[in-house]
């Protein structure tokens, strides 16, 4: 193969050459001057000039250079067939001479040789599973690191038991001041045999709903439920105390501990997640916070409270319309101001342009603002004018008008009722929805119609600064 490799870079080598010696006809007889190499990440080739100084690489890792970047092409061009003959030659840089080449040498051959091995028409899981172990005693700073992305491959070919065992083995595992360092890497071995000790639980749990009650097998396969939750739970706990995003274990974790009716200390586990400061900020600990409170009946001052934080981290989040019912039964102030600050924020985000419920949600509350005036119509001042110069071509264009009235009655209709008073009755949307309803449905477009010439005095006060 290293024959195969010489013969590429020759041809490599020939090319540059042509290139250069067109380079220097052109310039005539001035001389080249030598620049200092230029380290970039992702610099092309040619920019990178040639260096005078240093060491110069020996002609076995010119070869393996070589042969790696040829490999890498052939990846590329999902070459499998050429890519693991190039690959036999290449192992041979575990033997470079150069200490960080032959440092990067075991992880490079792992993430080339497994993507070959998944991918390659020929390969099977024997030999998948024969690479990994090479590579596992190849190094030993990277065994567990290569252990758990072993197990996550066995995992998604459904051999859930291979994996377990592999990261029962990867758990176990010393080597001196190397299991400290590799500690974090350990403790997700942990957590992921963790998850697969939640799935057998899962399926004893089917098994033994399918069984008749008070059963000498019932009671035997809810041992063996039992035993697959202390497992579970001993590893799932320890990984969540990590700062860090955890879903899936967080998730698992809970469904044991409601199971058994630990609701105290699941509660603690979601308070802990999402509002733990060390943790990184995470809008999906608070869905799964408030999930578990309605899921529980708890005070509704507890799932706003829950709502609100995921309000601030995603307005646009899907439960924004539960949330905006919620509070809308609230008899607090505050929270009907908060209300309309959060359906305003809904419909800043294009994936809400066109959801019907929430424009009929801001055209109700619009209309009981101008019902009770008093300090709420502050309120919709306030979210109006920090959207006024931006929503008439978000919302209210004349082609959105057309386009609306086309694919959605009821949606136009909503639209047309907020555009009407927030703009007044010569605003393009609205002039061209009622233009456009009067020819069908005249009665009930002429009622849309007066509500905003009466209401015409609101769009002034909203304009006043």
């Amino acid at each position: 193969m290293d024959s195969i490799v010489e013969e590429l870079r020759r041809e490599e080598e020939q090319a540059s050459t042509k290139e250069q010696e067109t380079e220097g006809a052109s310039v005539g007889t001035i001389r080249e001057v030598q620049h200092p190499r230029i380290y970039l990440p992702l610099l092309p080739r040619y920019f990178q000039h040639p260096s005078t100084t240093g060491p110069r690489p020996s002609d076995f890792q010119k070869a393996k250079e070589d042969c790696l970047r040829y490999i890498q092409d052939a990846l590329l061009q999902s070459q499998w067939q050429r890519a693991a003959e190039l690959m036999i030659s290449y192992v041979e840089s575990l033997e470079n001479t150069n200490w960080p080449k032959r440092l990067a040498a075991p992880e490079e051959i792992w993430r080339t040789g497994t993507e070959i091995l998944h991918n390659h028409p020929r390969s099977n899981m024997e030999e998948s599973n024969h690479f990994a172990d090479q590579m596992k005693n190849l190094g030993v700073k990277r065994y567990l690191k290569i252990s758990l992305e072993h197990a996550f491959y066995l995992m998604c070919n459904g051999h859930m038991d291979e994996a377990y065992q592999n990261l029962v083995l990867a758990e176990s595992w010393r080597y001196g001041e190397q299991t400290v360092l590799q500690e974090k890497d350990l403790k997700l071995i942990q957590g992921y045999k963790g998850l697969l000790d939640y799935f057998q639980w899962l399926k004893k749990k089917t098994e033994m709903l399918q069984l008749e009650e008070e059963s000498y097998a019932e009671s035997s396969v809810q041992q063996e439920m039992h035993n697959f939750y202390q497992q579970a739970v001993v590893s799932l706990k320890e990984i969540i105390k990590i700062p860090g995003v955890w879903d899936p274990f967080v998730l698992c974790y809970v469904d044991l501990l409601e199971y058994y009716k630990e609701y105290e200390e699941a509660d603690e586990v979601l308070r802990e997640y999402a509002y733990n400061p060390k943790f990184p900020s995470n809008p999906n600990a608070h869905v799964y916070l408030y999930q578990f409170l309605k899921r529980r009946g708890e005070s509704k001052k507890k799932q706003i409270s829950a709502l609100q934080v995921l309000h601030e981290l995603v307005p646009s989040h899907e439960l924004m319309l539960e949330f905006y019912a919620m509070l809308k039964k609230s008899k607090k102030n505050k929270n009907h101001k908060l209300q309309l600050e959060v359906i305003f924020a809904v419909l800043d985000f294009a994936g809400w342009k066109d959801n019907v419920k929430a424009w009929s949600c801001l055209a109700k509350q619009i209309v009981e603002i101008l019902q009770n005036s008093g300090e709420q119509f502050g309120w919709l001042k306030k979210e109006w004018g920090i959207r006024k110069d931006w929503w008439l071509a978000f919302h209210f264009s004349h082609y959105l008008a057309k386009r609306n009235w086309q694919e959605n009655e009821s949606l136009t209709c909503e639209k047309a009722l907020v555009a009407g008073i927030l703009q007044g009755k010569d605003c393009k949307y609205f002039k061209y929805v009622t233009h456009q309803g009067s020819k069908a449905k005249k009665k009930k477009f002429k009622r849309l119609k007066n509500f905003v010439k009466e209401n015409d005095w609101v769009h002034l006060r909203l304009s006043d600064t």
